[in-house]
């Protein structure tokens, strides 16, 4: 299994340090916020990695990564040209990942506390063609995409509403997503939103739409850091956490 870094977004809620480096490369305790990531999936077991990233620092992230063998990796890297949206990034991981092969993607601001390991191996089990998402339970989420659940069985997504007025449960979908590359072909079929980008919500929705879209739950401490206050709690909370 392989893994799918998303690193190219601007970081505009951190604004004016992003104007000067990648969100992804500001500091989180003692490292780069991309690092903890990288080794949330080492730690996993997956250690052959796609970084995607805008062309702003991308010498950054090559001089500090380099081939990813300080963190017992390997490292392969992509430009995202211009943001076209997640799924957009997503997409561009085709090729990387071989046919039929699986991969989690995580979403370089995403820091976490969770051991990725049993969830990987629960989505090894699902049937091909499947995704699955992981979930943590917030006290604000229409700030987020919002799980609508089978009532009877809560087994299965019946469809994510993005940033709902009313929200339909107190879970969110955080930026940690396992596909096949069917996902390539679901990607190849998205129009725009209205915002002129390919949504991640539409290509889990279709999953959704079709029975497909699986999930587990992040049970210890998650956060997007997109803001100074989540950057600075961040910093507290992933202290140490890497050698």
């Amino acid at each position: 299994m392989k893994g799918v870094v998303l690193a190219g977004g601007t970081g505009t809620r951190l604004y004016p340090l992003t104007r000067l480096i990648n969100k992804h490369l500001l500091p989180v305790g003692k490292y780069p916020m991309i690092v903890y990531g990288i080794d949330r999936l080492r730690q996993a077991g997956i250690t052959d990695i796609l970084i995607i990233m805008g062309k702003q620092s991308a010498g950054l992230y090559t001089d500090f990564l380099g081939s990813g063998k300080e963190f017992s990796v390997n490292l392969t890297y992509r430009i995202q040209e211009a943001a076209g949206g997640i799924a957009e990034a997503l997409g561009l991981a085709r090729g990387f990942v071989n046919q039929g092969e699986r991969f989690i993607v995580l979403l370089g601001d995403n820091l976490f506390m969770d051991d990725l390991t049993p969830f990987v191996k629960s989505y090894e089990r699902q049937p091909e063609g499947t995704a699955r998402v992981l979930l943590k339970q917030v006290k604000d989420p229409k700030r987020y995409g919002v799980p609508v659940f089978d009532k009877n069985h809560f087994e299965l997504i019946l469809e994510i509403e993005e940033k709902p007025v009313n929200p339909k449960s107190s879970y969110c979908v955080t930026g940690i997503y396992m596909y096949d590359t069917a996902v390539f072909d679901i990607i190849s079929q998205l129009s725009p939103s209205e915002r002129g980008e390919l949504e991640i919500t539409d290509v889990n929705n279709v999953y959704a739409a079709q029975g497909k879209l699986e999930y587990d739950i992040l049970h210890k401490w998650w956060s997007d850091a997109g803001t100074f206050e989540s950057l600075q709690e961040a910093g507290r909370r992933m202290k140490g956490m890497i050698p």
